[in-house]
């Protein structure tokens, strides 16, 4: 298996195609990417590169002479198994998508003749959920604050968002009571609560007024887009708690489960008010960030949507060490 690529070194992308006039049409449309692509007529020679080279994404033909696309990217699965696989086709149907969902767990489908703007984009979320999973399997934190500030650079209101995030709920879960290793995974968890977010286009996350529902459907998706790569990492379940319960709400109204209460897990709770405290507080681009007593007043109002008990302890232990630091 190839080593994880380091995110110093220029993603890999892989095009398999028996037709050399597609493979042209590629390489034309590649001349000024900023990914390193490779271009491959047998798929047995894309297999041996890939066992050699760390690949981030490859997009292959299904129907093949010497293999078929399904049968090919099922393969890739196996040599190189953090690579996104895209299957390209002339004969998309249901059948076909079963087969290679089934098979090789295909990331997306793109149709001949493709559209140069749709498959640019679709290259740039696959080499984003490349990045995504291998950072996550790394298990190295300086790997998760590296993609956190990756999707921070969509939205510069939010810079620093996620390590503020992580702070405040460790000193909440400290003042809980709460030891390892659930302590780290909060940590772990805040660094990384919003990184599905990276598949969210950048004009929805800065959109400086209110969003339509549909912009707002788009930016609910981001725990369970985030949640899917985490899982497919195998984080620990409290890590996964926090990226896809960040948005619940005690009263049952939040998203995507609607659950309430304590089943809303402690480690997701926790998070939420640190969520919360931290939006509050920050510049957007529709209004300036509250004072922190502002800021106080308005989180304890939201009693009824965040845990009332983690919210007291919160505004006793947390805001108060907050508020005392900036007049030292």
């Amino acid at each position: 298996m190839p080593e994880a690529s380091l995110p110093d070194k220029v993603p890999v992308i892989m095009f398999v195609d028996d037709e050399t006039s597609v493979l042209s049409a590629l390489r034309r449309l590649s001349v000024d990417s900023r990914y390193r692509c490779e271009f491959f007529t047998a798929p047995h020679d894309a297999l041996d590169f890939a066992k050699q080279e760390a690949v981030a994404v490859v997009i292959s033909d299904n129907q093949m002479p010497a293999m078929t696309g399904i049968e090919f990217l099922a393969r890739m699965r196996h040599v190189s198994p953090d690579t996104v696989r895209i299957m390209m086709t002339a004969y998309a149907n249901l059948g076909v998508a079963i087969s290679a969902i089934n098979h090789s767990e295909a990331f997306r489908f793109i149709t001949k003749p493709w559209d140069n703007a749709e498959l640019l984009a679709l290259i740039d979320e696959g080499v984003a959920r490349y990045d995504m999973l291998t950072s996550m399997k790394s298990r190295d934190e300086s790997r998760y604050r590296s993609l956190a500030q990756t999707v921070e650079l969509k939205d510069p209101y939010t810079r620093g968002h996620c390590d503020r995030v992580a702070e405040y709920a460790e000193k909440l879960a400290r003042a809980v009571g709460i030891g390892e290793p659930l302590l780290t995974c909060i940590r772990h968890g805040s660094i990384l609560h919003d990184c599905g977010k990276i598949g969210v286009p950048e004009e929805v996350l800065n959109f400086p007024g209110k969003l339509t529902l549909q912009e707002f459907e788009i930016i609910k998706q981001h725990p369970d887009w985030g949640t899917r790569v985490a899982r497919e990492a195998n984080l620990p379940e409290a890590v996964v708690n926090v990226i896809l319960y960040h948005h619940e709400r005690v009263d049952g109204s939040g998203y995507p489960a609607g659950l309430t209460g304590e089943n809303i897990p402690i480690e997701s709770r926790i998070v939420a008010i640190a969520d919360v405290y931290d939006a509050l507080t920050s510049d957007r681009p529709y209004r300036k960030g509250n004072t922190s007593a502002d800021a106080t007043e308005i989180l304890m109002g939201l009693a009824g949507l965040l845990d009332p008990q983690l919210l007291e302890l919160f505004r006793e232990k947390v805001i108060s060490e907050i508020s005392s630091s900036e007049f030292v």
